[in-house]
């Protein structure tokens, strides 16, 4: 657990990436397989289910931290309404439990992997009062700075400014293993173990399992001049779709639907699997989009939303929001890996396939669009009308390249929707940002009254989320933990991609990724939009 403790030490002190890759490589230099392996896990993003309830550990915490009696030699619990009043200062669980509770017994050196592996998974078993007696002992064993990484891995909140494509830069730099061959052996599903550390950094070609899939090929908004990219004929255009990325494989007699979260879906799109297993031949990736379709056009991804997350997909529910699968790439075919072909070949030999094979309307073509770049502007401000969120332009001559590459695939998206609302309340953020307040609630108007309607934490500058903290505790009217409710005064212009109804919500809708596009100065909080105003950007629905 040190040597883990000093490598999180290192990545958190420092934003260059040289640095943090430096550091990584010392570790794995130095750390066992069965350390590293779930270093891999935790720094990859993955995490245990969550086995401990923060509140539970706020309440814990209080007990275990010891307050000197005025006049006496004892000691006694700090009252919970301490412990609250000390997280909304530091506005971070783990600091705020590694502050308060003391180191009472040094516990002999144990490795990251004893750790996980002796003493968090077994707590899923544990009655609370168990689970709270052990969390102390390990609290009171730990240093400060252990204690504090230690309680960022219960609350599944470790973030240290370490994306999976950093780690994998520093995974190939100590192992020499070429990056895309590790990036291909992370996907999937796979439990930490010395074995498959090993088999990871192994320099033997191995085959994959035959449910893995392959890193997603992401696209980068486009910011500058469509021209700025040259001749259209340089590009396959496509309409960009609101829907589940995800990949679908036909391997060995089986199939597997992977969304880009690395999650098996299938089981949730079952007309889908069944398509593919009826009439995909073995050995075939495609990579595509879930779609809600209906009456031969694309449903609100609010519909699609109700059926994410099902483990038992109804009759009834396939019924009221069928779902095709849109395929626009070709990964693998006949056992073949094609990616390294260019896109327009991978196209043609995908075009093939659809014709011999995809003869279920559960499977679709992505059709590609032409015109100059003039025809095109104008046919993209169409895409609302569509059900569409613009263009994807993709590189005729690329490879298939994990991860997000410039200058491969571009979505040129129309402008999203804006309203300007209030904020209502604000929180600290995490990590570098947890002496700041940056998360933000908004809020319209119905009549007289202010409804929260969106939540923001991206977007403005690092000034301007320093000012608006100051701000913030200058105008504090009320307190909820770590939550303060503000004097309702600064406005912000609120951009999101989409509108559904949502009962679950006082105002009965609910926005899709809300972020602030900029502070409105200029505006008063009598100036901002109503709650009729979100209202009337709702999709109509197909009967």
């Amino acid at each position: 657990m040190e040597r883990f403790t000093q490598l999180y030490a290192a990545l958190d002190e420092t934003t260059s990436t040289n640095r943090k890759v430096k550091a990584m490589v010392n570790y794995f230099d130095e750390a066992p397989p069965e350390d590293a392996c779930w270093s891999v896990y935790f720094l990859s993003g993955r995490r245990p289910k969550r086995l401990l309830s923060s509140r539970a550990m706020r309440r814990w915490a209080a007990a275990a931290a010891e307050l000197e009696q005025i006049g006496s030699d004892q000691t006694a619990p700090m009252p919970e309404w301490m412990f609250e009043a000390c997280y909304g200062e530091v506005g971070d669980l783990a600091e705020t439990i590694s502050l308060v509770v003391p180191t009472e017994e040094r516990g002999a050196p144990r490795p990251l992997h004893y750790w996980v592996e002796e003493r968090l998974l077994p707590m899923r078993a544990m009655e609370e009062d168990e689970q709270q007696a052990e969390m102390t002992r390990i609290w009171k064993q730990f240093t400060q700075a252990e204690r504090f990484v230690w309680t960022k891995l219960t609350t599944s909140a470790l973030r240290v400014g370490v994306g999976k494509k950093l780690l994998i830069r520093a995974l190939s730099e100590f192992s020499g293993i070429d990056k895309s061959v590790l990036s291909h052996r992370l996907m999937g599903p796979w439990k930490p173990s010395a074995e498959f550390y090993e088999q990871l950094l192994s320099e033997d070609e191995t085959d994959a399992a035959a449910s893995q899939p392959y890193p997603f090929c992401l696209a980068r908004p486009l910011e500058d001049d469509v021209e700025t990219l040259g001749s259209p004929d340089d590009w396959l255009i496509e309409w960009k779709a609101d829907g589940i990325r995800a990949q679908l494989i036909r391997r060995q007699g089986e199939v597997f639907i992977w969304s880009r979260g690395e999650e098996q879906i299938g089981h949730q799109y079952p007309e889908v699997r069944e398509a593919v297993q009826a009439y995909v031949p073995d050995g075939t990736v495609v990579d595509g989009e879930l779609l809600a379709f209906k009456n031969d056009e694309v449903l609100p991804f609010g519909q699609m939303q109700r059926r994410i997350g099902r483990k038992n997909v109804s009759k009834q529910m396939q019924r009221e929001v069928p779902v095709v699968f849109v395929t626009y790439d070709l990964l693998e075919m006949g056992g073949h890996d094609v990616r390294e072909e260019p896109l327009h070949e991978r196209c043609a030999m995908l075009d093939r396939l659809a014709e011999d094979h995809f003869t279920n309307e559960k499977l679709r073509l992505s059709p590609l669009l032409d015109g100059s770049w003039e025809e095109l502007q104008e046919l993209r401000e169409e895409s609302r009308e569509r059900k569409m969120e613009g263009f994807m332009l993709k590189r005729r001559d690329a490879p298939y390249v994990g991860g997000r590459k410039t200058g491969i695939w571009w979505k040129w998206k129309v402008d999203p929707y804006t309203l300007d609302a209030v904020m209502l309340y604000a929180q600290p953020g995490s990590g570098r940002r947890a002496s700041l307040f940056t998360d933000y609630t908004f809020g319209l108007w119905q009549g007289d009254e202010l409804k929260p309607f969106a939540k923001g934490y991206f977007g403005l500058t690092d000034d301007e989320f320093e000012e608006i903290t100051r701000w913030v505790r200058r105008n504090t009217v009320d307190r909820f933990g770590p939550v303060r409710q503000v004097e309702p005064e600064l406005v912000f212009e609120i951009a999101f991609e989409g509108v559904r109804r949502n009962n679950r919500k006082d105002i009965g809708m609910s926005v899709r990724f809300p972020r602030m596009a900029r502070w409105r100065r200029d505006l008063s909080p009598s100036d901002a939009d109503s709650v009729d105003d979100l209202a009337r950007l709702l999709p109509d629905l197909p009967e």
